[in-house]
């Protein structure tokens, strides 16, 4: 059966090999972990994964080759199961979705802590308490414009605050690119100068050398042309950015491609006070806004990529962010950002023609004064034709 994985880890183009193989199987004859699944997830990926980088290929290799597996094991967790299973979806007519209550950002959360307080078993479809399936503002699987979903998996995306600890992955820069013309469009952003030692063949100046020495050999040597332009790129990930995973990807690997000094950072929805570099250990490596905003000159080119599709209390309130309770709104930080760095632009992978029925993108564009601009290849040219100037 293991002999199939490690094949089907091959095919994910992760570089396992036979002797790290032989390693998982002999730790498993000694019996070095239970019977578990979880388990042996861990001991799989800690001896067949050399690169934390492969970490979501192994994943994805995983989940796919056990797919279903899972039901061969007992779970024994202490909340129900069916807390974090949405069970039910309610269609509701358009006079009932809009006879629901936007109780607003202050009231659900104090009526979040009366509910906490009060409830003392789980309740399923319902309109008040803490549950799934209903139409209150707390819990999961069900409809109201606004809430805040704990736990579960998510549905309609209307929730202000998500009260869990989600899982990311990074964007892989390794991934090859659809369509040539991305990279066309990002080299319009570029600035070559010579520097450094001499270390490239500086063919004219050979020719001209050794003509001049009557047909004697006299090589001549250059520094390398580098590209000077530095950018630092901020991508959204999660939630509805999900959505957009692929051509995202093929951004970010056409960016890391075509500017050697970028520096990238991850935030869900909005900035806040901190950023991450990577998605899988965001809640112990944090690096502080300010210190991004202090570390980079003025002459570095930001790029925004987002879908800016959220809860407008994520970017004008504290407090609003879906995770955490922020102290400053993300309006400030989008502010400094731009005040930090003059030349910047946002990229929006959701298609133009809908950011006119959305707040929070409108609301965006105003701080980024009007410099979004469409994931496409029009929109690209666009932008790097403004960040070029």
């Amino acid at each position: 059966m293991l002999i199939d994985f490690f094949f089907t880890l091959k095919d994910a183009r992760i570089p396992v090999t036979i002797k790290e193989f032989l390693t998982l199987l002999e730790a498993m004859d000694r019996d070095v972990i239970a019977p578990s699944m979880d388990d042996f997830y861990y001991l799989a990926r800690l001896t067949l994964v050399k690169d934390e980088a492969n970490f979501d290929k192994f994943d994805r290799a995983f989940a796919q080759y056990f797919k279903g597996i899972n039901a061969a094991f007992e779970t024994n967790g202490v909340i129900p199961l069916d807390w974090l299973v949405k069970r039910m979806e309610r269609e509701l007519s358009d006079e009932q979705r809009a006879a629901l209550e936007k109780f607003g950002y202050d009231k659900l959360m104090d009526r979040l802590k009366e509910l906490l307080k009060e409830q003392k078993e789980r309740h399923e479809g319902g309109g008040k308490w803490i549950g799934t399936g209903g139409t209150s503002p707390f819990g999961n699987g069900g409809t109201n414009p606004e809430g805040i979903r704990i736990g579960g998996e998510g549905g309609k995306r209307s929730a202000v605050k998500v009260w869990e600890q989600r899982a990311y992955r990074d964007y892989d820069a390794e991934r090859e690119l659809g369509t040539r013309n991305i990279k066309v469009a990002l080299r319009r952003l570029r600035k070559f100068a010579r520097e450094g030692i001499d270390e490239e063949l500086a063919l004219d100046a050979t020719i001209r050398a050794t003509a001049s020495n009557a047909g004697w050999l006299d090589i001549k040597m250059q520094p390398e042309r580098k590209n000077k332009i530095k950018v630092l790129m901020l991508l959204d990930v999660g939630g509805s950015m999900d959505d957009h995973i692929a051509r995202t990807e093929e951004l970010f690997s056409a960016a890391k491609t075509e500017f050697k000094n970028m520096e990238f950072f991850y935030f869900h929805n909005c900035v806040y006070d901190y950023v991450w570099k990577n998605n899988r250990r965001r809640h112990a490596e944090r690096f502080p806004t300010w210190d991004i905003l202090r570390k980079y000159p003025a002459d570095t080119k930001l790029i925004f990529v987002g879908d800016a599709t959220m809860s407008p209390y994520e970017v004008l309130q504290p407090g609003g962010s879906v995770e955490y309770n922020n102290e400053e709104a993300g309006a400030a930080w989008l502010a400094r950002f731009c005040n930090a760095f003059p030349k910047f632009i946002w990229l929006n992978p959701e298609p133009e023609g809908v950011w006119q029925y959305r707040q929070s993108i409108d609301v965006i564009r105003r701080i980024m004064n009007n410099r979004m601009f469409p994931l496409t290849i029009d929109g690209l040219e666009r932008a790097m034709r403004l960040l070029s100037k």
